[in-house]
């Protein structure tokens, strides 16, 4: 029995490894190694840059597809026994049905072929089986009677089925339901549905002006409707604006099913003869099957399709925004003002030196109802000579507007610039358990101001305070499956913050928390250890903080750097493990450990294969040592575009059609890119604007978030608050 489950699993796992060959083009020799690094703890991002031998150096993109279709697959495979094993206990499984299970593909179609014998709630079938009514059912599909059914039908009258009718409506719930449970038939329909089918809204009330006025009286193709319509028709649906329903060829479907469920009782095929006296209850049963339990099934699955796939692509773009929004340059060796904008409450003041230590906080009220702008002005100005401030970070929120109008008076002849900062989340984080750690003395007004600065500063450290869902580069986020959008947000915030690496000695719990290896424990022990002895001066010191062993070091030790360390190479992404190698690599060619990141130091013509052999290493990881020597420590946001400072108010009114700009890719959707020109409400650039002469299939390909980009502005509507703009001069 053991040898027999031991065996089993193996043969699941080969075939899983197949799979995943095929789906993610891999080798078969990279599918056994990822497997086993997964299987044995390793995170994704560890293994993405410090085991690029042992995979064929494979991103953390295709890494994390690949821990994600391992995990379906083998819970699909898991699936599939406990199925085999419930089928088989009901005494109804036999070597075809089992054959069927073992090669499904999917979820949707394992669960179309067990269907017939999951548990059921009652239903009209459920009832006429226990009315005993099963083997009159199985009589007239079998189709051989020769006589009217009503004769049969007699034998079945009981306490229970007190007439004729009765009975015969029971048999056919019966074959009603037995042809609903046939999962060749719901492929089939399934897959013609989606196919042939259009998805089609209406609403009630077309006088009545809303967002989603397009899907009043609306029609497309399932097949060819783009992900953001169906996010748009679900929410216009969920808010009861308009109703939806999914249209294909009923009559066709009823002819198929028809075709498959009567028998041609003739024996020639070119000549089709129907039992005169089951046809006409059979074709009922089977229109009554499709219109009432296969038809609206299949609907519910198409949708649930659509929006599953929408939902992934719409993650997607998410992701990728925040990808790009996370790895935008940090704004470093300025002092900052940062401002919370507000009416009543008073505008929120807070500046933080080149550290992003808080030096001040100030409340003014310039804006209605106190209108004290006198006074704001004078105490900006004072705090702008006190503190030497470079720059002014504006947060986008409410009284944005008229901020920005008396920022601009005040900066006038001096070198002061300023900033609009997309504030979404920083009330989030002011008002968080996190927040009160961290600024237990602040107000959350004071606090906000605080993580306006500090994102424009250094957007990584303080966006990884707030949950990833409400930084604001996603469409639709708040409707979508919030697991998968969690996980996949997460994910990218890993990948972000160990790509740029932590200085171990300044890094937040935060930050800390998304190192590889690291989880929110381990992070807060590194903090009090840090507190209670001083600043760390080497890696290897983080063997001494409480539960870090050496699994947890080895997974998080290259992403974690250490200034002016022990040891210098402390302060690059070479993992320690790789040190060796690389003081090895120095002496052999003549070079001190002084000469790390200097112009002395030459390592264009290198023989890797040789070397690599020489000192035991890949060469994929000698080329990483090679390239962090040359430049360690190395931030690379560097070569992102630069946050644009701006010294001048512009408002919509000002804008005229044909006007070339600049701005900021604040966001990236299906259908275009919203850019930032500094008038308070970002312009679109439809996607058929992006670049000239050529399809894009989606603005991904074409613009990031945080792209300075030319602009031509092509309409301003004043009334909608609406500005369409063009990357076509």
């Amino acid at each position: 029995m053991k040898i027999t489950l031991i065996y089993l699993i193996k043969l699941r796992e080969k075939m899983i490894a197949k799979t995943l060959e095929k789906e993610l083009n891999l080798s078969n020799w990279q599918v056994k190694k990822v497997i086993k690094l997964i299987d044995d703890g390793n995170t994704i991002p560890f293994i993405a840059r410090y085991r690029k031998d042992v995979t064929g150096s494979l991103n953390d993109a295709t890494l994390r597809k690949f821990d994600e279709r391992l995990k379906y697959l083998r819970n699909l495979e898991e699936k599939k026994e406990k199925i085999i094993k419930r089928i088989n206990e009901l005494g109804k499984l036999d070597d075809n049905l089992k054959n069927k299970i073992q090669n499904s593909k999917t979820l949707v179609e394992l669960e179309d072929l067990y269907r017939p014998y999951k548990s059921k709630k009652q239903t009209r079938a459920t009832k006429a089986r226990e009315k005993g009514l099963e083997s009159l059912a199985s009589i007239i599909l079998k189709q051989e009677i020769k006589e009217n059914v009503k004769n049969i039908a007699k034998n079945y009258i009981t306490d229970e089925v007190k007439t004729l009718e009765e009975a015969i409506q029971g048999a056919q719930d019966i074959i009603a339901e037995e042809i609903s449970n046939n999962s060749e038939f719901r492929k089939k329909i399934r897959k013609n549905n989606f196919y042939t089918g259009q998805i089609e809204t209406k609403t009630k009330n077309k006088d009545e002006s809303t967002e989603y006025d397009l899907y009043y009286d609306y029609a497309e193709n399932i097949k060819k409707i783009p992900p953001h319509r169906i996010l748009a028709i679900n929410r216009a649906e969920k808010e009861g604006i308009i109703k939806v329903k999914i249209n294909c060829d009923n009559e066709e479907i009823i002819k198929y099913l028809n075709r498959h469920v009567l028998k041609n009782i003739s024996g020639i095929p070119e000549k089709i003869e129907y039992n005169p006296y089951t046809t006409q209850i059979i074709k009922e049963s089977v229109e009554d099957a499709y219109t009432r339990l296969i038809s609206p099934a299949i609907e519910r699955e198409i949708r649930n399709y659509l929006t599953k796939k929408a939902e992934e692509k719409s993650i997607e773009v998410f992701a990728k925004n925040l990808n790009q929004l996370l790895m935008e340059s940090p704004l470093v060796g300025k002092t900052i003002l940062g401002w919370d904008p507000a009416f009543r409450t008073g505008c929120k003041l807070a500046i933080i030196d080149k550290t992003g230590k808080v030096l001040d906080t100030e409340l003014i009220y310039p804006t209605q109802p106190q209108n004290k702008v006198t006074e704001s002005i004078k105490t900006v100005k004072d705090l702008i000579d006190k503190y030497s401030i470079d720059v002014i970070a504006i947060g986008n929120g409410t009284a944005s507007r008229e901020s920005e109008e008396i920022v601009a008076k005040i900066i006038k002849n001096t070198n002061v610039e300023y900033i609009i900062v997309n504030e979404a989340g920083a009330s989030v984080y002011s008002a968080s358990k996190y927040a009160d750690e961290e600024f237990p003395d602040f107000s959350e007004g004071e606090r906000s101001a605080i993580s306006i600065a500090r994102r424009l500063q250094d957007p990584l450290a303080e966006l990884v305070k707030i949950d990833p869902k409400s930084i604001g580069v996603g469409q639709y986020q708040h409707d979508m499956n919030q697991k998968q959008l969690n996980e996949t947000l997460t994910g990218v915030v890993e990948k972000v913050v160990n790509e740029v690496g932590v200085d171990l000695n300044t890094a937040s719990v935060s930050l800390l928390n998304y190192v590889s290896g690291i989880g929110n424990t381990t992070a807060k022990n590194i903090i009090n250890y840090r507190e209670e002895n001083g600043s760390f001066d080497s890696r290897k010191e983080l063997l001494k903080v409480k539960k870090l062993g050496k699994k947890t070091y080895e997974q998080c030790a290259g992403f974690i750097k250490v200034n002016n360390p022990k040891y210098p190479l402390d302060n690059t992404t070479i993992h320690p493990e790789s040190y060796d190698a690389a003081y090895k690599l120095l002496e052999k060619l003549n070079y001190s450990i002084d000469d790390i990141g200097s112009s002395n130091l030459k390592l264009d013509n290198i023989n890797l294969e040789e070397i690599s052999v020489e000192l035991d290493i890949g060469q994929e990881t000698l080329k990483d040592i090679i390239k962090e020597l040359r430049k360690p420590g190395r931030d690379p946001r560097d070569d992102m575009p630069k946050p644009m400072l701006r010294k001048n108010v512009l408002s919509i009114e000002d804008l005229e059609i044909g006007m070339i700009m600049q701005g900021t890719i604040r966001n990236i959707v299906d259908f275009g890119a919203f850019v930032d020109i500094g008038v308070h409400q970002d312009g679109l650039v439809h996607i058929s604007q992006l670049v000239e002469n050529k399809f894009v299939k989606h603005p991904l390909d074409i613009v990031s978030v945080g792209n300075i980009v030319d602009v031509k502005v092509l309409d301003v509507d004043l009334k909608r608050n609406r500005i369409n703009l063009s990357m076509i001069l």
